[in-house]
Order: C-alpha cells, then sequence, then structure tokens
C-alpha cells in the first residue's frame, strides 16, 4: 500500500519522483510485481509493467531478476536498470545502478530467516561485481561494502535520504493535544522503527526502566512500528518492566500523524545496533526534537553534532542518556538545524540521474 512504505519504500519513491518530474522527456518502464497502486502513476512518461511471479519469497526473488526482469529489459531495449533495493540482475545486459541500505544479513545473520540468508550471502556479492554503479545510503554503508566485498572506492557513491516535508516543528498547543492523545498528557521519548533484536527495543525498555528508577523521569516511552520477526526479547523486557503502565506501543501511523507525534516528542531515541542510514533521526532534526542515538555505525553521521550519543551495548549507558536534563536543548537544535541540510532528496536524486545519464552514454 502506497500509504504503509516503510524507510526503503519511501526513498524508492521520493528519489524516483523527482527524477521523473525534473527529467520528463524520457520514458521510463517501471516493473511491478502485482497491480501498481495509481500513487506510483505520477507521470505521463512513466510505464508501468507487472512482472511475474510476485517476488516474495528467495526461490521467487530468483525467478523473477534472473529470468523475468532479463527478459523485459531486452524486450524493451532499456537502457539502463535502477534497482533502489539492494538487487540487480545478474543476466540483465544493460548498465545497473544499485543502491545498497545496509548489510544487516553480514553482521546478524541469525536475525535473518534461513533462506534469505542464504540467498543474501550467495547473491550479494555478485550482484556487487555485478553493478556497473552502486550508490550506499551513508558512509558508514559505504565503508562496510568496500570492507566485506573488497570494492573499488570509485565504484560507489553516496546517496542520501532526505526528509518528507510534514516533518516540521509544531506549536505548544499542538505538541499538548498530540500528548494528551497518547500519553494523558505527558513529555515522551519517542522510537519509531520495525521492532527486530538489532533496533535494540528491549534495551530501550530495560534502559528506561532504569532511567526512570534513577532518574525519577516525569517521561514516558513510546514506541511506533511494525513488530517484526524474533520479538520475544521485546516482550519480556516489557513484562518485566516495573513502568508498564508509562510504556506505549503504537501500530503504523500515516505521514502526517507520525509528523505530529514525533514533533511533539521531548526526544527521539534510535538505540540501535545497525541502522544503514536512520530516517527517525533525520525527520526529528527537521522537528527541532533532540535526538539521543547510538555511537555506532550510521547513527553518528546522521544524528551531527547536536546529538547525544550512547553505547547501544550497555543499559546504564542508555538509561543515563535518557536521565540527563537537555539543558543545551536550544543548542543542539541549532545545530540540528544546520547539520540536516547535508540531507536533500533534490540533491540525491540528481546525483543519482548524473551518474544514470553518464552510464547511458556509455552503453552506446
Amino acid at each position: 500500500m502506497y500509504q504503509r512504505l516503510e524507510g526503503l519504500g519511501w526513498y524508492s519513491f521520493q528519489i524516483i519522483k523527482r527524477i521523473v518530474e525534473s527529467q520528463p522527456e524520457h520514458d521510463y518502464y517501471f516493473l511491478f510485481d502485482r497491480e501498481p497502486h495509481k500513487e506510483f502513476l505520477f507521470h505521463p512518461s512513466i510505464k508501468p509493467i507487472v512482472v511475474r511471479p510476485q517476488a516474495r519469497h528467495p526461490f521467487l526473488w530468483y525467478l523473477w531478476f534472473e529470468w523475468s526482469v532479463p527478459g523485459i529489459l531486452k524486450q524493451y531495449e532499456i537502457d539502463l536498470f535502477l534497482s533502489p533495493d539492494g538487487f540487480c540482475s545478474l543476466k540483465a545486459e544493460c548498465p545497473q545502478i544499485m543502491i545498497v541500505h545496509d548489510l544487516a544479513h553480514e553482521h546478524y545473520p541469525d536475525q535473518v530467516p534461513f533462506l534469505v540468508g542464504k540467498y543474501y550471502h550467495y547473491f550479494v556479492p555478485k550482484y556487487i561485481e555485478k553493478a556497473d554503479y552502486i550508490f550506499a545510503v551513508s558512509q558508514a554503508t559505504k565503508d562496510d561494502i568496500i570492507r566485506h566485498y573488497a570494492v573499488r572506492e570509485d565504484k560507489i557513491g553516496l546517496a542520501y535520504n532526505g526528509c518528507r516535508d510534514e516533518f516540521r516543528p509544531i506549536t505548544e498547543e499542538s505538541k499538548n493535544a498530540v500528548r494528551n492523545k497518547i500519553t494523558s498528557g505527558n513529555p515522551y521519548f519517542l522510537f519509531v522503527g520495525a521492532m527486530h533484536p538489532r533496533k535494540n527495543v528491549h534495551g530501550l525498555i530495560k534502559a528506561f526502566s532504569q532511567a526512570k528508577k534513577e532518574y525519577h523521569l516525569s517521561e514516558h516511552l513510546v514506541l511506533i512500528g511494525r513488530k517484526a520477526w524474533l520479538s520475544d526479547e521485546i516482550k519480556s523486557a516489557y513484562e518485566t518492566s516495573e513502568v508498564k503502565d508509562e510504556i506505549h506501543f503504537l501500530p503504523y501511523q500515516n505521514t502526517d500523524q507520525l509528523a505530529a507525534i514525533t514533533a511533539a516528542a521531548a526526544a527521539l531515541v534510535m538505540p540501535s545496533f545497525l541502522e544503514g542510514f536512520g530516517v527517525p533521526v533525520l525527520e526529528a532534526l527537521h522537528c527541532d526534537v533532540p535526538v539521543m542515538v547510538s555511537s555506532t555505525f550510521s547513527l553518528p553521521e546522521v544524528g551531527g553534532p547536536g546529538a547525544i550519543f550512547f553505547d547501544p551495548h550497555s543499559v546504564g549507558s542508555i538509561a543515563k542518556a535518557l536521565g540527563q536534563k537537555i539543558l543545551d536543548k536550544e543548542d543542539r537544535i541549532r545545530m540540528g538545524e544546520e547539520h540536516r541540510k547535508k540531507f536533500s532528496w533534490d540533491d540525491t536524486a540528481d546525483l543519482i540521474y548524473q551518474k544514470i545519464i553518464e552510464l547511458g552514454k556509455k552503453k552506446f
């Protein structure tokens, strides 16, 4: 569903929409594995093609990328294949650009379903080698690709995420209305993301429970996102917490709802062990909300100099970050305002388009 896009989906939509609308003189063939929502067909230069089979299983991924897609690319004489989700086609003959968001399967293989892990470990190195050019969504991910697959640095560029326009500061009256609705008027720390182990939600719950006891916090904890696989640790952390009544689980929120909840937060907390980028951090910065993030992987890169950092492997470190009073909040917000300027959908779309043109010309 268009309104239920998560990070990778929003990235793809925002980038491709900007490329198409700014360069409408080309024909754009969009490949779908099912009938597309009308919101994805936003310009007359888009030519949708439904490619079978529906790619929802590793065996079907193979059929889709190695049999169906190459045939379509050849049939329609496609000049270049852009894959925004970490796949490409080993059998395709045209130039290919591949966008990589993270290599979580290399770091946490036990958190990936068995067949999915087998597929990634076999095909991703081959995709990396096959692609004519690769974009990584953060410097951390770029470095990770080079470290794991010995790729030439000049074959990889940076293509950052941007922020949706809906994320912006709101009035105190609006903040109070949001807080009254979800925490009975109390300030709150916010986490946004799919709740699986590498997001470290269980560690955040334990740290929040500890911080409430040690620092006498007035804040509640609001957790937004779908409950992904392997969530037993989250369930256990919640059920053993002494402050369960101040921990609130919310399901998926549409963009306007999520933007309001983010803007009303006391701080956004991202305790992940690994993030390819960390979009909720950037969204909080655009709402003038302080961010508390792990000191690992891409989160310092996205959080910037105004972020509060902690060790995600230490419950005590997270609790200390939650417990400290943000006395320099205005300074941190000012630093966030400056730092967030480096992340732009328009700049990223232009970078990718320029590489498309460069590689497309080489074909001839």
